[in-house]
């Protein structure tokens, strides 16, 4: 007859065995975009696998609602979204949680004028052709920064573009200005001046962050992959911010980011501080009310001007600062 108290002395074992099992994730997909930050050299080195001790396939988008989509679809586990089009995944209910705040956007998301577009000031921008990807935080960034300006934007010629689509059509001279990040923006800047920058539209009351989302179905049967996802990401960022010129001096650093992202090797430290990039400690308080609340503001304004078509009457559901404070331990 089976004791109770072999039973007792197994349950232990049993549970961590039903644990490792639940939580194995053998191969997973996770959406990363061209934005430059530390964590592309822990891709790079291929850390991520080496944690977690699963085969991943990184798919490149360029831009948040492409991401958006390949998750809602299932296809994607993981992916790299800026707060506008989260914002907007979550107004329409989808199944997903913010758990890393990825960057704090500044300068590294900016408005650029074509040279010779007649652009001199934010007036200038009326009849001019302005090209932005919708949905991504550079279009709610554009959208808050013609609201500062007191420029109606059905007075400006805004095209949905995305950032190789803006490329192109720059060198032909297609359009007047472009807010979008790298590389397609320091394409940009080679014939072109910065009208603006994100880190002034925050300062306007319309701050904008890159975070990272996951499925709920898939965090839920594998908590230790998304709980090893941030520690590693985390890592990266401590790294940065504990020696910022040590890390964009070296070389390796430098090539890693820059074949990952496509940006020019010269400007990835100047973009390099253009964002913030939260370390852990600053993870387990962001997490919470204070980002479901940007994220409630932000679906807000994407209301007003159309862009979604109802708000959540509270977005707590979609942020979940657990793994954060796992990996600060």
């Amino acid at each position: 007859m089976f004791k109770l108290s072999r039973l007792k002395a197994l349950l232990p074992v049993l549970a961590l065995a039903g644990f490792a099992t639940a939580h194995a994730a053998d191969e997973v997909t996770i959406a990363y975009q061209t934005t430059v930050e530390p964590a592309k050299v822990a891709q790079a080195d291929g850390a991520y696998e080496k944690a977690t001790g699963s085969k991943i396939n990184w798919r490149k988008f360029e831009s948040g609602s492409e991401v958006i989509a390949a998750v809602a679809s299932g296809d994607v586990q993981i992916g790299y979204v800026g707060s506008s089009p989260l914002a907007a995944a979550a107004s329409k209910g989808l199944p997903v949680q913010t758990f890393l705040i990825a960057a704090q956007i500044g300068s590294a998301e900016a408005l650029v004028v074509r040279n010779g577009a007649g652009i001199a000031k934010p007036a200038d921008l009326i009849g001019k052709k302005i090209a932005v990807p919708f949905v991504s935080t550079t279009h709610y960034s554009l959208l808050a920064a013609l609201k500062h300006w007191k420029i109606d934007p059905t007075k400006v010629q805004i095209v949905n573009l995305r950032p190789s689509e803006i490329t192109a059509a720059w060198q032909r001279g297609d359009i007047d200005a472009a807010y979008v990040w790298d590389p397609a923006l320091g394409k940009a800047k080679e014939n072109g001046k910065l009208l603006v920058t994100s880190t002034d539209v925050a300062k306007w009351g319309a701050p904008t962050f890159d975070a990272w989302i996951v499925r709920k179905d898939f965090a839920e049967k594998n908590p230790q992959f998304v709980q090893q996802f941030a520690r590693i990401t985390l890592k990266a960022y401590a790294d940065y911010r504990a020696n910022p010129k040590a890390f964009s001096g070296s070389a390796g650093n430098i090539e890693k980011i820059a074949r990952i992202t496509g940006a020019k090797p010269e400007e990835i430290a100047a973009l390099l501080e253009g964002n913030g990039y939260p370390v852990a400690s600053e993870q387990a308080k962001i997490l919470g009310p204070s980002i479901a609340k940007a994220i409630a503001d932000t679906s807000g304004f994407l209301k007003e001007q159309g862009k979604v078509e109802a708000v959540q009457p509270d977005y707590a559901p979609y942020v979940d600062g657990k793994y954060a404070k796992v990996a600060a331990k």
